[in-house]
C-alpha cells in the first residue's frame, strides 16, 4: 500500500503529462472524493496508507480525467452560490462567472419579483439559487432539452425548491408574463466550437451552439421576450466576452429601456440587463 502523499504526487504528475490545468488541485479533489473527506483534510493525512480498493477507484477516475472528462462530472456535484448541485453530461457545468450574475440580479431587487423565468435553465443553477433567496417568488424553469430539465428537477428536489418545469424552444410553450427573465443562452459561434477546450466540448452541443455569429438564439430571445414581460420587468443575459456591448445596443434598437452591461470578476462585461419595452396601447 502507498502513502497518501506519494499518491498525490504521482497522480499530479500523471495529470501534468496529459496537460490538465491545475493538475495538483484536480488530484486533490479526486483523492478527497474517493476518501470521502474534505480536500483540506488531506494535509493532515499525508502519512496515511491507502487501501488497494480505494486506489483502484482512484486510478479509474484519474484515467478519465486524463482523457479530459470534466472534474465536475467525475465528482458528480459542483458548488454554486453556496449550494451543492448535481452536475453531469445533461447540461452545462455551472461556471463561476454565472455566480456573479446571480449576485448582480439579487442586488437589483429590493422586493423579490413575483414571477421569475429562468430560460435555458440547464442544471437550474441560476433559477434555483434565486429561489433560495426569494422563497415567495413563483419560479419557472424552461429548457429545450428534457435531459436538462430532468437534471434541474433533481437539483430542485435536493434544494427543496418548488418550481414549474417546461420543455420549450425559447418562448414556444411559455404562457403568462414575468417580472424577471434570466437567460444563459447558447452563444458560441458554430465554427468556434471545435476550438474550445476538450472539457467544454463535453458540454451538450445544443447548449453551446449559438449559430453562425453566436447570437442567433439571443436575437430570437430579444424579439420574443417583450410579449412575456410585465411592464417594467427586467431581462438579464449572460454572454461571451465580446458580446455584451453589441447585445445591449441591440436591446436599445428593439425598444428595451435602460439597457446596460455589467462585468464579471475578471472585468469582462458579459452581462446585459434591460427593462421591458413600453407596449403601445391598442386602438
Amino acid at each position: 500500500m502507498k502513502q497518501l502523499l506519494e499518491i498525490l504526487q504521482s497522480g499530479t504528475a500523471y495529470l501534468e503529462k496529459r496537460q490538465i490545468e491545475e493538475a495538483r488541485l484536480n488530484m486533490e479533489h479526486l483523492l478527497a472524493h474517493v476518501l470521502g473527506c474534505r480536500r483540506l483534510d488531506l494535509y493532515l493525512r499525508f502519512n496515511e496508507t491507502i487501501p488497494e480498493a480505494t486506489l483502484s477507484t482512484l486510478r479509474e477516475l484519474l484515467r478519465r480525467r486524463g482523457e479530459a472528462e470534466p472534474l465536475q462530472h467525475l465528482l458528480g456535484t459542483v458548488e454554486f452560490c453556496g449550494h451543492e448541485l448535481v452536475c453531469d453530461h445533461r447540461a452545462l457545468i455551472p461556471r463561476p462567472e454565472t455566480e456573479t450574475l446571480v449576485e448582480l440580479i439579487l442586488k437589483k431587487f429590493t422586493t423579490p419579483p413575483a414571477r421569475v423565468l429562468d430560460m435555458a435553465t440547464g442544471s437550474g443553477c441560476i433559477g434555483l439559487s434565486l429561489a433560495k433567496a426569494w422563497p415567495a417568488s413563483e419560479l419557472t424553469l424552461a429548457d429545450i432539452s428534457e435531459d436538462a430539465l430532468d437534471l434541474a428537477r433533481l437539483n430542485a428536489s435536493r434544494l427543496s425548491v418548488s418550481a414549474r418545469f417546461i420543455r420549450s424552444d425559447l418562448f414556444e410553450k411559455i404562457t403568462g408574463a414575468f417580472d424577471l427573465i434570466i437567460a444563459n443562452l447558447p452563444y458560441i459561434p458554430a465554427a468556434e466550437i471545435p476550438t474550445l477546450s476538450p472539457e467544454v466540448r463535453r458540454d451538450p452541443h445544443i447548449a453551446l451552439n449559438g449559430g453562425p455569429d453566436g447570437l442567433r438564439i439571443v436575437e430570437r430571445f430579444l424579439n420574443d421576450a417583450p410579449a412575456r414581460l410585465h411592464p417594467g420587468a427586467l431581462i438579464a443575459l449572460e454572454l461571451s466576452h465580446d458580446q455584451g456591448a453589441p447585445v445591449a445596443a441591440r436591446c436599445v434598437e428593439l425598444g428595451y429601456l435602460h439597457a446596460t452591461t455589467a462585468a464579471d470578476l475578471a472585468g469582462i462585461r458579459r452581462f446585459v440587463f434591460a427593462t421591458a419595452p413600453v407596449k403601445e396601447l391598442q386602438a
